[in-house]
């Protein structure tokens, strides 16, 4: 009888130890809930004319469209505002003059910059550029926070390689003050530390490639704008984790 009461109590025992381990194990490989990650927000404003605002293409194919949809690629938990100030036509004092009356608040993390080539079209004196080119970096500068690291100016495309620039008959003209432009630009960013990105050579290619014009024989496709992207990305990236 004692034997038989000893392997009861002995088989409770076991029992008892075997619950205790199986809870424990349980309570063991319990699964964390992770926090839920906060997307980030930054801000991205566009300055320019047609070049920006993407005439005669689909909403989402210009470059500042193309450009947001690339940096989410990289960075999926930040969410981008865009704000555009650009007009078909523009040149750099309608610019200048339509960001002083939207007046908008200097708390962007990326700013572009596009504008000139309606100044060399409308055969605006150059020294209206030289003036008001370097204004406009500085309002661009303003904007990004007064950090400089945050704003890209991008190179003005040559319209004389497309099926209207070539029926003005002004081809050599037309490159070779536009390379003036560009040269400009380029060297005022150097020496203040800008950013400055070329696709002009892209629009080079649009007799040799129609496909980088658009519908409109003037202004760059979808694909053109693409080729932008690929260039400015880099930059763009960088400037919005500083």
């Amino acid at each position: 009888m004692n034997t038989i009461y000893k392997t009861i109590a002995f088989l409770f025992v076991l029992v008892i130890i075997l619950a205790c381990n199986s809870e424990e194990i349980i309570t063991n490989t319990t699964t964390e809930i992770p926090e839920p990650i906060t997307p980030k927000e930054l801000n991205y404003i566009a300055l320019g004319d047609s070049y920006t605002i993407g005439q005669s293409v689909c909403e989402t194919c210009k470059f500042p469209e193309q450009l947001i949809k690339s940096l989410k690629n990289l960075s999926p938990n930040i969410v981008f505002s865009l704000k555009i100030i650009a007009q078909t036509g523009w040149t750099t004092s309608n610019l200048f003059s339509e960001i002083n009356i939207q007046n908008p608040t200097s708390n962007y993390d990326l700013v572009t910059l596009l504008i000139g080539v309606n100044n060399q079209y409308q055969n605006k004196n150059f020294l209206l550029y030289e003036k008001e080119f370097p204004e406009l970096a500085t309002k661009a500068i303003a904007l990004a926070k007064g950090d400089k690291s945050n704003v890209i100016v991008v190179s003005i495309p040559d319209y004389a390689y497309t099926p209207f620039g070539q029926r003005t008959g002004n081809l050599a003209k037309i490159s070779t003050e536009i390379d003036h432009y560009n040269a400009f630009a380029k060297k005022y960013c150097v020496e203040n530390n800008i950013e400055f990105v070329e696709i002009t050579d892209i629009t080079r290619m649009g007799l040799t490639n129609p496909n980088l014009v658009a519908s409109d024989g003037l202004h760059p496709s979808e694909l053109a704008y693409s080729k932008f992207v690929e260039r400015i990305l880099p930059k763009a990236s960088v400037a919005i984790k500083n």
